[in-house]
């Protein structure tokens, strides 16, 4: 089982979240690749089982630039057998709370197998660790039936 985390973070926060989310995979006995989306290679996409997706929000709810490559990658490749995940954290002061993860799960429910979404506000706390656990339960879940044998 090949599962990538892709992210962009600016304060901190996103990247924060992702290093919880991956932690919660090693918990579960699952090698995880952590990348920046920087450091993402866009053509790889399809090698992986899974991929989860962390962004914050830009401006008025919107995906930040730095995304928008892999966010149009997914769109236009053959993802429809990828599982996904997408999570953000932001800040609930803005009309669009976490509004480039909204962004990402419409597309990601249309082109891939879309297994869970998650928001966090601002910085990740201690309570956080449980919603990432059940993130990435919802994850692995999809992946086993997606992956069962048919017949």
């Amino acid at each position: 089982m090949r599962i990538a985390v892709v992210y962009a973070s600016v304060t901190g926060n996103t990247e924060e979240l992702a290093e919880m989310i991956q932690q919660q995979f090693t918990a579960s006995s699952i090698h995880v690749d952590l990348f920046s989306v920087k450091h993402f290679p866009l053509n790889c996409i399809t090698d992986y089982d899974g991929i989860v997706i962390g962004t914050y929000t830009w401006a008025n709810g919107t995906i930040p630039g730095e995304m928008l490559a892999l966010y149009e990658q997914i769109e236009s490749a053959d993802t429809q057998q990828l599982t996904t995940g997408v999570f953000g954290t932001g800040d609930s002061f803005f009309p669009y709370f976490c509004g480039a993860v909204e962004e990402f799960r419409d597309m990601l429910y249309v082109h891939t197998n879309l297994a869970v979404t998650m928001k966090v506000e601002l910085r990740p706390q201690s309570q956080d660790w449980s919603k990432c656990r059940k993130f990435v339960d919802c994850i692995l879940e999809q992946l086993e039936h997606e992956l069962q044998p048919i017949g």
